[in-house]
Formats: structure tokens, sequence, C-alpha cells
């Protein structure tokens, strides 16, 4: 993927007009990234409420901040950084008062219409297998570091290349691959019990 530097920025022009204080541009911007967004806080926290709180405060955040954007990264590659980073910061603050169980993290993606495949319906065991893989998946992700699980939701399950996770996360492509490749085994190992199970 050629870098920002090759490839002109699509946001250019609403992000100039943010800056100048139209909100109708920022809200396109944030219509064109809010799903994404939500994907990436969702997948990390794993809980439904706490990401409609977390994007919020993103996206209130990256429209105070607009004024300190430079362009000198593409604008979702920043934007993406401010919800990493609230992201990891709201995760070690909810580890140090242990809010939440697993059962419930578990319950919130077994009933999330989002991430359960409606097409089985009509197939109840097939159904069942997947509600049990997608609490098992789940389990497994909140095992992880956040910082693993960053780099997960990014490259597994929103196709992000390892450039870009590098530059997101402010770190080398080699500890991106590193993490991968640490987390990989990790989910691999919780996981293993579930396939032995059903095969």
């Amino acid at each position: 993927m050629p870098d920002d530097t090759q490839q002109p920025d699509p946001d250019v022009e609403l992000v100039a007009r943010a800056r100048e204080g139209d909100t109708r541009a920022f809200d396109a911007l944030i219509l064109r990234y809010g799903d994404k967004l939500y994907g990436l806080v969702y997948n990390m926290t794993s809980n439904k409420e706490d990401t409609h709180d977390l994007l919020q405060d993103i996206f209130a955040r990256a429209y105070q901040s607009l004024p300190k954007f430079r362009g000198q990264s593409a604008f979702y590659t920043w934007i993406y950084q401010i919800a990493v980073n609230m992201t990891l910061n709201f995760l070690k603050k909810r580890k140090r008062r242990s809010g939440l169980s697993l059962n419930e993290l578990d319950s919130a993606v077994q009933n999330d219409p989002a991430l359960v495949d409606q097409t089985h319906h009509a197939d109840p065991e097939r159904q069942s297998n997947l509600h049990e893989l997608q609490k098992r998946l789940n389990e497994a992700m909140m095992h992880l570091s956040e910082s693993h699980r960053a780099v997960v939701t990014m490259f597994d399950i929103q196709g992000m290349p390892h450039a870009e996770i590098a530059k997101i996360l402010k770190v080398s492509e080699g500890t991106v691959r590193s993490r991968l490749h640490y987390a990989h085994q990790q989910l691999q190992t919780h996981l293993q019990e579930f396939w032995e199970k059903s095969s």
C-alpha cells in the first residue's frame, strides 16, 4: 500500500472545512469512518454501552484536536490513533476497577445481531455452535493484553495492512508482526478445546 505522501488523503477538503468550523463537514467524516471505529472499539471492549460512550468521547476529542491536525498522516490514521489510545486507556481503567465479568462480555457478544450469523436460524445446531464459537472467541480476545487485542482487531477483523497498523500504533511493522504472531498463538490455544470438541 502506498504511503500517505504518495497517495492524496481523500478527506483533505472535508478536514479543511471542519477546521474552519463547518460541523457538517466533520459529521461527514464521522459518517465515513463511524462504522469502522465502532467495530474497532467494540472488538476491543466487547461492550455496547462502553463502545457508544467511548465513541462520543473519541469524536469530541477529534473535533477539539482538529486545529492540531497538520495533515502529516491521513485523517483516518490520525482519528484511529485517537480511538486506539482512548480505548487502551479506558481498558486499563476498567481492568483496575474490574467492572465487567467475562460472562457479561460473553452474553453481550452472543446476543449482538451484528456478530450473529442470521442466515442459520433454521438450523438450531449450527446456530448453537456459532454462539458457542463467538463466546469462546470473545473470551479468548479478553485474555489478550490490550495492545495485542488492538492489533488483532485492526488486522484480522478490519483487514488493515501491517504498515497502516504500525502508523496508527506508532511502532515498527516488525513489532506489529510479532504482536500478531503472539496473539494468534494465544487465541489458537484458547480455541483448541472448542475445535476438538466440535470436530
